[in-house]
């Protein structure tokens, strides 16, 4: 692949995330740390970042709660900013149109969920025929309690998990250098 044939999707890295009742910081040293990496390492190789961000309904996703904006500490990199309003960020915005003209072919996805907007993203972007590098640890989730058995899944359980559905079926499983490699 060649520099202009990759871009960045940056995910719900928004300051609506803190306000919910399931954020934890404990991960987010890390995964801060992480994601820039990675969005400082495409700008240095030309690669695009594309940011996209989640907007719905009421509460702190709800556009009129000027929460819908990126979390303070993340790069103001981008090349285009996409506001989405359902898990995955091709269907109800343009992206698949911004890349396909720019002629990207490989995506790195990062960002908010894990398990949610960064998994359906990369499953849709697989359907669409992209070539996904999934950067897991440039992704963020929280603890989730099933309400059927009452257990509780780890962040580590919860991130192993969309590894495992993810890897060789919708996506490579990569880390930020190896991203970065190419």
């Amino acid at each position: 692949m060649s520099k202009i044939d990759t871009a960045v999707l940056s995910i719900d890295v928004q300051q609506s995330f803190p306000q919910r009742d399931y954020w934890r910081e404990d991960d987010l040293p890390a995964f801060r740390s992480s994601i820039v990496k990675l969005i400082e390492g495409a700008a240095a190789k030309g690669w695009p970042v594309v940011r996209v961000l989640h907007e719905d309904g009421d509460g702190p996703f709800a556009l009129a709660s000027g929460l819908v904006k990126p979390l303070e500490w993340m790069p103001d990199t981008h090349a285009v900013e996409f506001v989405k309003h359902v898990h995955n960020a091709f269907t109800d915005t343009g992206l698949d149109g911004w890349l396909r003209e720019r002629g990207i072919r490989r995506l790195l996805v990062a960002g908010i969920r894990t398990e949610q907007c960064c998994e359906t993203t990369t499953r849709v972007a697989s359907d669409l025929g992209y070539q996904v590098d999934f950067v897991s640890e440039a992704t963020l989730t929280f603890p989730m309690t099933d309400p059927r058995s009452g257990r509780t899944f780890s962040a580590q359980d919860i991130r192993e998990r969309t590894e495992l559905v993810l890897r060789d079926r919708f996506a490579r499983i990569v880390t930020v250098d190896e991203a970065l490699a190419v």
